[in-house]
């Protein structure tokens, strides 16, 4: 069962008010995104898409990522966080795109890209944000960190 945070519900709040929608892409946080964002009744407002593409396969072939990019940048990378947030976004034909493609851990860190390294993207028509940031703690923590921080990213263009 999920704990309402503050977050969720000043977020909710501001896409009501604001009447914009959005739609999500995630990877490291498997749906928790996604699971916050509709926990509250009248979600149905703003939530117009979700999908977990876990794999490089399911962010070639739904998200329509170029596997050239993995091969360059890596799954983990702002590159492709923006690409998924862009996608996503044009795909549900909404406001706002969010993306969030990590490592969450205990296993699949790299000296170049530890455990909790997690890129966040949120795309709009005209501007997109991605920041990186290195989580620490369990895989748990690092999944909620990262949910929490793509609503406060979300929240800079509300």
């Amino acid at each position: 069962m999920f704990i309402m945070q503050p977050i969720v519900m000043q977020t909710h709040n501001l896409l009501i008010k604001s009447r914009k929608t959005i739609s999500v892409a995630e990877s490291c946080t498997g749906g928790l995104l996604c699971a916050y964002l509709t926990q509250i009744s009248g979600s149905s407002g703003y939530f117009i898409l979700g999908v977990v593409t876990y794999s490089n396969k399911s962010k070639e072939g739904i998200l329509n990522i170029p596997p050239a990019l993995f091969a360059k940048k890596g799954a983990v990378s702002q590159e492709v966080a923006q690409r998924m947030a862009q996608s996503v976004r044009k795909i549900a034909k909404t406001d706002f795109g969010i993306a969030i493609t990590g490592i969450a851990g205990p296993t699949g860190g790299t000296p170049q890209k530890p455990v909790g390294t997690v890129f966040i993207a949120v795309n709009s028509k005209t501007k997109t944000i991605c920041k990186k940031f290195h989580f620490s703690g369990t895989r748990a923590a690092v999944r909620t960190k990262a949910a929490f921080n793509a609503l406060k990213l979300l929240q800079n263009f509300l």
